[in-house]
């Protein structure tokens, strides 16, 4: 017990995952120098089943993170309180479109993943070539399933999530008398969430045998469309961190980015080290407030964000790791796939309130621009590859975009402390409770 407790920390665990990558990318160049077929034929096997396991997983989190994402949103209260989650999510869609634009536009950019095509399975490459990447028509005609239970078990992931934000939608109509319902959607979402917290856990050796296969086939040429992604991802996350954050709070908020960044960075640090905006939610919570933001408002402002406001998991990256994987695997992306990453990017992540992570935000964009289901487990489980360094700097831009937000608007609702504001930096302290929201 002692060692699988001290395997699932963070840091051990990324720590494996990143030594998994090392050891299947020597053991892949290996098989292909010495060209060791049962080398590769195993290295390819163990591949398969850590992708058959995330595969089976990707329909039921799309369908039961939405519903259980949309029908969350009845939380929020009336009056006032209202009218600042209001606010508060509009902010959270306006930061997101505009962190979905910049890492849609660095992907396009740089194009990462070009270069080395990776060949899936023989069904995902004849749903590929059934798709019409350019047309709307086609995205109308397929987004309406015939059958309800066709969606599902075809594995029709776009279907699904028509479907989903359907009976969404409806059960929030419903309000009390859907509860039954959205109380089972929400318990298969979190077994759903369990099986996948069980199946990452494999992915150490899942890593090394996707690795090692890429390497035996394709060589060291695999090396750089990995380095592209990470360069990609950093640089868009950097950008929207450093360069548009601060321009929001000096022209809305009327706050010196360098005050911001004296108050938040702590926080920020300690966001890009653990890897967690939930581990970070004390310290972003108290900057916050040290910021001048009101404590009632803060209370409730961070901790929503913490589970909504994810510029660098749920925004940026998906935008990139999409393109990414498209081109990794030959696929072409039409006018309306852009805008589909894009709805995701600034609806997706308000409409899984509460279950927000970059899994699940990927998944849905790579479902949202049709991708077989097969693709989508192989190409989740490449980027995973890489993922502990690709969620430092996601993280640690969650986190600063999670306390921009609150400032914002509590200076636009006259929320703002400017004596607090401008006084003296103080550390967030881990230790500091906020004082008990009051209804408005």
């Amino acid at each position: 017990m002692s060692f699988i407790r001290t395997y699932t920390k963070p840091k051990v665990f990324g720590l494996t995952v990143l030594a998994a990558l090392v050891l299947g990318a020597l053991t892949g160049y290996l098989a292909q120098a010495t060209d060791q077929a049962w080398l590769t034929t195993t290295l390819s096997q163990i591949g398969d089943v850590f992708t058959s396991l995330l595969q089976f997983t990707v329909i039921p989190l799309v369908f039961t993170a939405i519903v259980v994402g949309i029908t969350s949103l009845r939380r929020l209260g009336t009056n006032r309180a209202a009218r600042l989650g209001g606010k508060t999510l509009l902010w959270f869609a306006i930061t997101s479109l505009i962190s979905v634009s910049i890492g849609l536009a660095i992907a396009l950019i740089f194009s990462p993943g070009s270069g080395v095509q990776v060949q899936p399975s023989e069904a995902a490459v004849e749903r590929l070539a059934a798709r019409d990447p350019g047309s709307w028509s086609t995205l109308l005609e397929t987004l309406v399933p015939s059958n309800l239970f066709a969606a599902f078990t075809e594995g029709e992931v776009l279907q699904v999530v028509f479907i989903s934000v359907l009976v969404g939608f409806a059960a929030f109509a419903l309000g009390d008398r859907a509860e039954p319902f959205v109380n089972l959607t929400r318990s298969v979402f979190d077994l759903i969430q369990k099986v996948v917290g069980w199946i990452v856990l494999l992915a150490p050796i899942g890593v090394f045998g996707l690795i090692g296969t890429a390497f035996a086939t394709y060589g060291n040429s695999f090396v750089r469309p990995l380095f592209s992604l990470i360069a990609s991802v950093y640089g868009g996350t950097l950008l929207v961190l450093f360069v548009v954050y601060p321009v929001l709070l000096r022209f809305v908020g009327r706050v010196s980015p360098v005050t911001f960044f004296g108050k938040a960075w702590t926080a920020i640090q300690f966001a890009f080290v653990s890897r967690s905006s939930g581990a970070t939610l004390p310290l972003s919570r108290q900057t916050a407030a040290n910021l001048g933001v009101d404590q009632d408002y803060a209370s409730f402002a961070v901790p929503l964000g913490t589970t909504t406001k994810m510029d660098g998991c749920a925004a940026v990256y998906p935008a990139i790791a999409t393109v990414f994987i498209a081109n990794l695997f030959g696929v072409e992306l039409g006018l309306w796939q852009y805008a589909a990453i894009i709805a995701v990017a600034v609806f997706g992540s308000l409409a899984t309130a509460g279950t927000t992570g970059w899994f699940t935000m990927l998944t849905l964009t790579l479902g949202a621009v049709n991708m077989p289901p097969e693709v989508i487990a192989t190409g989740v489980a490449v980027v995973y590859a890489i993922d502990p360094i690709l969620d430092m700097v996601r993280t640690a831009t969650n986190v600063a975009g999670q306390i921009t937000v609150p400032v914002l608007v509590a200076r636009t609702e006259g929320l703002l402390d400017d004596e607090v504001l401008n006084a003296p930096s103080e550390p967030p302290l881990l230790s500091t409770t906020p004082r008990t929201p009051v209804p408005a």
